[in-house]
């Protein structure tokens, strides 16, 4: 076997091992946003992390319409118009139309839906800093390898996820 086919097999086992991880850490995901609602002493508040991304979507685009939000998060309109319609329960966001088109029906993020905005991109940018303290390790150089390699990888995987999704 030749050194470029070890290292190869050797990536590949560490990108499984990164798969796994990820899998691991987003699992946690709910668990540390829940921490960070606790500590906020926050009483309503969303159960799912994809409540808590439809509630990023909305804070960072409002209004929007479920029709934007499902095209932006890739989920089905029905996936956002059952949690829509939780979030509008819990008082975390408000419909609201339009001047110019009635039928239209636009989300907008309460007071308490805007506090869970504000929790989630507190705690993502607590893991911003955490990551771009784990990169100090590395010169400038291998960052760009590094940048690149994980962008060909995310194009690589997501021309499988397309051609996945055109054969069913």
């Amino acid at each position: 076997m030749n050194e470029k086919h070890i290292h190869k097999q050797l990536l590949y086992n560490h990108f499984l091992q990164f798969v796994h991880a990820i899998e691991r850490f987003a699992d946690t995901e709910i668990d540390i946003f829940l921490d960070f609602v606790m500590s906020e002493a926050i009483e309503t508040f969303p159960r799912h992390m994809t409540s808590v991304h439809v509630i990023d979507c909305i804070g960072k685009n409002e209004p929007i319409n479920s029709t934007s939000i499902a095209e932006r998060m890739n989920l089905s309109k029905a996936s956002i118009t059952k949690i829509g319609s939780k979030l509008l329960l819990d008082g975390l966001v408000k419909r609201k139309r339009q001047n110019e088109n009635k039928k239209e029906i636009y989300f907008v993020l309460t007071e308490k839906g805007r506090a869970i905005f504000e929790l989630h991109l507190q705690i993502h940018r607590i893991e911003e800093e955490k990551f771009h303290h784990f990169l100090e390790a590395y010169h400038s150089e291998e960052l760009q390898v590094i940048s690149r390699f994980l962008k060909d990888l995310s194009g690589s995987l997501e021309e499988r996820i397309v051609e996945k999704e055109d054969k069913e």
